[in-house]
């Protein structure tokens, strides 16, 4: 068996750690095939200023769609919201945690007027507005490590990040807040992880053992708003499920680049409804702002 990834470190432990829940279920060799993406030979320029589709994982698609590898491993929140013809997303292991981190050596109350927040995410700068932080907001480009030594060595004074990144790679010591979900909501699927394969895959039904119902249940919810909405990283959405027992909770808002509130919406349904209620939530969204 052959699996497709990026060659960051955050990409290469979590193919790692699949490789070793699949380990567990086949006996087969599974090798790795490190693959470049369009994203990772972009350096110097906000993400939501690139319409391109896909941006970190079209490379990945490619090569399991031509067979050179047997499937991909994906951060769930990178996917765009409709895959090529032929693939599917075969499983979704148990998801890490969605919320949102900072990392500073300020408090978030504590940030001074004007202080330099490094990040490329539109979502992330609207929500510091949205809270009126009178931050001086600055891109900040590089892998996990990159960015939290950009912090460390006062390039910056604070960045926001995934705190799954930092958990996988063991880095939670730079975390100087959780941002509560409703305070600060992450990006649809964040935390979570999608396995790719063709739909005719010989090895599709143990990689579909991997999936995890709860947590691909809420990742559905929650792109079904940014299906139905057809927005990505050029909108300040923030979209989180969370699965409880047999229901799903979606909580979902929309801002202005400056902060501005357009829509919030707060709905709970079964959790065999993951989609119905990621289609009713972005309806009520288009019936705030359009």
């Amino acid at each position: 068996m052959k699996v497709g990834t990026r060659g960051s470190n955050l990409a290469m432990t979590q193919t790692k750690n699949i490789i070793k829940q699949l380990s567990n279920i086949t006996n087969e060799k599974i090798d790795i095939k490190l693959i470049k993406t369009t994203g990772d030979k972009i350096t110097d320029s906000q993400l939501y200023t690139i319409d391109v589709k896909g941006i970190f994982t079209k490379e990945l698609d490619k090569a399991v769609l031509e067979e050179d590898v047997d499937f991909a491993v994906h951060s769930l929140k990178d996917l765009p919201t409709e895959l090529a013809d032929d693939l599917k997303i075969v499983a979704v292991p148990e998801r890490e945690s969605p919320n949102e981190v900072l990392v500073s050596s300020y408090d978030w109350d504590e940030l001074p007027e004007d202080a330099i927040m490094g990040t490329s995410s539109l979502r992330r700068e609207a929500f510091c507005n949205y809270h009126n932080k009178k931050l001086n907001i600055k891109p900040i480009r590089g892998n996990i490590d990159t960015r939290i030594k950009k912090v460390i060595k006062k390039e910056f004074d604070a960045t926001i990040m995934a705190e799954a990144g930092l958990k996988r790679l063991g880095l939670t010591q730079h975390i100087k807040k959780i941002f509560p979900l409703e305070y600060l909501t992450p990006a649809a699927g964040q935390g979570a992880l999608a396995v790719v394969a063709r739909e005719d895959s010989k090895v599709r039904k143990d990689l579909e053992k991997l999936n995890h119902f709860k947590s691909a249940q809420e990742v559905k919810a929650e792109k079904k708003v940014l299906e139905e909405l057809g927005v990505g990283c050029q909108w300040p959405l923030g979209v989180s499920a969370k699965a409880k027992n047999s229901e799903l909770e979606l909580n979902s808002i929309l801002l202005t680049k400056e902060g501005e509130l357009l829509s919030k919406v707060k709905l709970t349904g079964s959790i065999n409804d993951a989609e119905k209620i990621g289609e009713e939530a972005a309806k009520m969204m288009m019936e705030d702002y359009l």
